[in-house]
């Protein structure tokens, strides 16, 4: 006959198993991916069998006829022994729930990608003339143009860029490089001054132009930034952007300056300091409109820094470094420590309910 601490033990150590079999569970769908999660739905057999069965044992007891004589017998052992008798069953379902998770097979998986990047070449060629201090951008067109020249660089760190200046001719500042923290600083430190005066735009460009020449990326973009008129150097713009079209290089043109006067340097004292006057803007925008026309690519006026920094972020869009991903992904099969973790809760219910706790009723 079945007490009533019977029953309720019973319960406890089915909540313990249940609860035991609800963590294994997390365990798994947290580390791994069930390729069967459909099977996760028979977990429901476990759990129907457990209810079946403690219905069953209620209407037992509601059926027997108490006898006051069987009082102490009612409320049955006090012993361990008697309130571990449902371990063996609480075990069995904890197994078959296990062995389901182990249905499901769950899987670890290893993804991972082979990234091929097809680098831009690019050469920046900046004008350092006089011109270039004029204070219509802060605090001058050269210092604005080489703060943003050194933000379009940290955005390209796949593409090899180099640095080519001119002022009345032209040399490279730096070549096609990878090493973005030289080149960067090798802008900042570009100054006016340099070069004898003047502004050689041709110069510049085809000096760009012959440091793409060896270059075997499937793009090659020039930079050509200005705020003058091509008026010195034995090369024409409009010459220079013919070789560059004729080597696949593509040139953008940027032109930098406010629209009317502008304050500039028209002196130098003995200090070395600048005497500003304004001065009307001498900006030649058809050649600049030619270049980048007749090398496949446009020409951009920049009219204060913010213009500037949208010029080089539309030029960043325009010319996107191409990137082929290949994912590739692997699984392994986990199943194996929840087959053997639900066959041994098994085997051990079965130990129990067949030797330490066998039933004696």
């Amino acid at each position: 006959m079945r007490s009533k601490r019977d029953n309720i033990s019973e319960v406890l150590w089915l909540v313990l198993a249940a609860i035991g079999v609800v963590l294994v569970a997390m365990y798994m769908l947290r580390r791994f991916e069930p390729a069967h999660p459909q099977l996760l739905w028979a977990l429901a057999l476990p759990a129907l069998l457990a209810l079946m069965h403690l219905l069953r044992d209620t209407r037992r007891r509601a059926n027997r006829v108490p006898l006051p004589t069987l009082g102490v017998l009612a409320n049955g052992p006090t012993d361990l022994r008697a309130m571990m008798r449902p371990i063996p069953r609480a075990l069995g379902l904890a197994g078959l729930s296990v062995l389901l998770l182990a249905m499901a097979r769950p899987q670890s998986r290893d993804s991972w990608q082979d990234v091929k990047r097809e680098g831009i070449d690019i050469m920046m060629a900046i004008d350092l003339s006089g011109s270039m201090l004029a204070k219509d951008l802060r605090p001058d067109r050269l210092e604005a143009s080489k703060r943003v020249g050194s933000e379009f660089i940290d955005g390209r760190p796949n593409d090899r860029i180099g640095l080519v200046v001119y002022e009345g001719e032209a040399f490279t500042q730096c070549p096609l490089t990878t090493d973005h923290r030289v080149l960067k600083d090798l802008l900042m430190s570009s100054r006016s001054g340099l070069l004898d005066g003047g502004t050689a735009i041709g110069m510049g460009l085809a000096t760009a132009v012959s440091r793409l020449r060896e270059s075997e990326a499937k793009s090659k973009v020039v930079i050509l930034l200005t705020d003058g008129v091509n008026n010195r150097g034995t090369i024409e713009p409009a010459d220079a952007a013919r070789i560059a079209a004729g080597m696949g290089i593509r040139v953008y043109t940027v032109g930098v300056g406010t629209r009317g006067k502008a304050l500039m340097p028209v002196a130098r004292y003995a200090n070395g300091q600048f005497r500003y006057d304004y001065v009307d803007v001498d900006l030649d925008e058809p050649v600049l409109m030619q270049v980048a026309e007749t090398t496949g690519g446009r020409y951009f006026r920049a009219t204060d820094e913010r213009k500037l920094r949208e010029i080089y972020q539309e030029i960043d869009r325009l010319e996107k470094t191409r990137m082929k991903v290949t994912e590739y992904s692997q699984r392994h099969e986990e199943y194996l420590p929840f087959l053997l973790l639900g066959g041994g809760l098994l085997v051990v219910g079965l130990v129990l309910d067949r030797s330490l706790l066998r039933s004696m009723a």
